[in-house]
């Protein structure tokens, strides 16, 4: 069983900047694609960032390019998500997801192709 766990959520001023951890445990290989989605009240979940865990190929929301960084540390199998520049349209609850196993490269929608989630982490950027 895939377990994920986030951390690092916090309140930040406009213009901080923040790293989210995901720690995922039960995958037997790197054949994984492990992403980050945020969500407000009253909207739909977005995808934010996703990353392959063999070959470290990323993508990312439009919303994000160039402000927000995905890496992962396979030996470790924890994802993080760097966020510099925070605006406050930036908050919401973020989400660790996974698809596994997967091999098709990672992938932001849709929603329902994410085999595991987290339960997510609070993150609140003020103006």
């Amino acid at each position: 069983e895939v377990q994920l766990v986030e951390s690092g959520g916090g309140l930040v001023q406009a213009g901080g900047s923040l790293r989210l951890s995901c720690v995922a445990s039960g995958f037997r290989s790197d054949d994984y694609a492990i992403g980050w989605f945020r969500q407000t009240p009253g909207k739909e979940r977005e995808g934010v960032s996703c990353i392959m865990g063999n070959d470290k190929t990323t993508n990312y929301g439009d919303a994000v390019k160039g402000r927000f960084t995905i890496s992962v540390d396979v030996a470790k199998n924890t994802a993080y998500l760097q966020m510099n520049n925070l605006k406050p349209e930036d908050t919401a609850v973020y989400y660790c997801a996974a698809e596994y196993p997967w091999t098709g490269g990672c992938r932001l929608r849709p929603l329902n192709a994410m085999d595991y989630w987290g339960k997510g982490t609070q993150v609140t950027v003020s103006s």
